[in-house]
């Protein structure tokens, strides 16, 4: 119980850290926030925990793919923001991503990449 505590303690201090640098600074918060941190998170978790090579690997593989198609939703906010208010851009992004996500799902299935179970 206590390793489980310090994951979420050590994780949530990450989203912090960043939430914090970017009230001072927009350009540092959003590069600290692109950085891969999360998934730097979870590759070190899977491997303190002894987890399969193969696994970790795999979790590494499809981060990548699932990925690409959040990207749009990146253009999107800042766009729709001003426009709809907060709520309704996060929401929106939210349904823009869901629909990058199947379709390029659909585009990458025709090279051998399944994304959808």
């Amino acid at each position: 119980m206590g390793w489980l505590i310090t994951k979420y303690m050590f994780t949530a201090a990450v989203v912090v850290l960043v939430s914090e640098v970017a009230k001072r600074s927009d350009k540092i918060g959003g590069f600290i926030a692109a950085l891969p941190l999360v998934t730097f998170l979870a590759l070190i978790w899977l491997y303190v925990e002894k987890q399969p090579e193969a696994k970790i690997a795999n979790h590494a593989w499809y981060t990548f793919w699932y990925v690409v198609p959040t990207l749009p939703m990146f253009l999107a906010f800042p766009v729709l923001l001003p426009r709809i208010g907060f709520w309704l851009s996060m929401l929106s992004s939210i349904g823009i991503t869901v629909v990058c996500f199947g379709l390029f799902a659909l585009v990458v299935r025709h090279f051998g990449i399944e994304l959808l179970p």
